[in-house]
């Protein structure tokens, strides 16, 4: 992606290997104890992830609306604009980066270099995810921090009760610093359950998620290219073991079917 670091949610904190750092220094001191004072509703977390994925959406490669990830994207999730009381919009990523995330606003971002290697049933599991997260208010936290770290290092008080207006440049530091969060190893397992349930209520093979979190520990192993991964799944729950999460649901719910052995595909599946 461009001017933004890559990170978060469904891929356990997937970080690029070259991604950018934001170099807090004692502006940190201030967040803290900003956050212990400041009010934060919904209708700011939504207001300002409205602000960074907007500023995100120009400053990256977007998928047109005859573009095959599109067309692909919309053919799966078309019916999922509302779901769940929540009103969604997705839009494609044209970058290398393997991931997806979504916003408090309902936006709901996916990287292109994961649809070339998920089939049909691992990316509605990957963005049932992703609502999770959203549902659960999980980007509202994630948020938040986003918005102190990116007021404090413009030296703003983060103190106060209401939400500052942002110029551009700290809006782009906001939007990094969202990217740059990952989630605790309590809210990733409850959006994988959402994932679960959101799978097993639309009828959609559940398995599915399965694959999806064998592939991502697949791309967690070994090689050089893939060292920043190992790092950053050290702190984010173990990508076989959600995977044998889901299996023993399925299998408790008599959903389960054996994949057999799973595998990175070779050539993209963008159809």
């Amino acid at each position: 992606m461009k001017k933004v670091s890559l990170c978060l949610l469904f891929l356990g904190a997937m970080y690029s290997v070259n991604a950018q750092k934001i170099n807090l220094g004692k502006a940190a001191d201030v967040v803290s104890k900003g956050a212990k004072v400041f009010t934060f509703s919904n209708a700011d977390a939504v207001k300002l992830s409205k602000e960074s994925v907007d500023y995100m959406d120009k400053n990256n490669p977007v998928a047109g609306p005859k573009d095959p990830y599109t067309v692909r994207l919309n053919r799966l999730f078309g019916k999922h604009k509302t779901q769940d009381g929540l009103t969604l919009n997705y839009k494609v990523y044209k970058v290398k980066d393997i991931n997806a995330f979504a916003c408090a606003d309902g936006s709901v971002r996916v990287f292109s270099s994961l649809m070339d290697i998920m089939t049909d049933d691992e990316l509605l599991a990957v963005i049932g995810h992703e609502i999770g997260h959203v549902k659960n208010e999980d980007t509202k936290d994630a948020i938040k921090s986003a918005y102190l770290k990116a007021a404090a290092l413009d030296a703003a008080s983060s103190a106060s009760s209401t939400v500052a207006t942002l110029n551009e440049s700290q809006v782009g530091k906001m939007a990094n610093a969202f990217l740059d969060a990952s989630h605790s190893k309590k809210q990733e397992s409850q959006a994988d359950m959402y994932s679960y349930d959101f799978m097993k209520a639309n009828k959609y093979n559940v398995v599915g998620a399965y694959t999806a979190f064998k592939k991502l520990a697949l791309l967690s192993e070994g090689g050089t290219a893939q060292s920043g991964f190992q790092k950053m799944f050290n702190s984010h729950p173990d990508s076989n073991k959600r995977a044998e999460a889901v299996k023993k649901r399925a299998e408790k719910d008599g959903l389960w079917k054996d994949p057999g052995t799973v595998t990175l595909p070779t050539t993209k599946l963008t159809k």
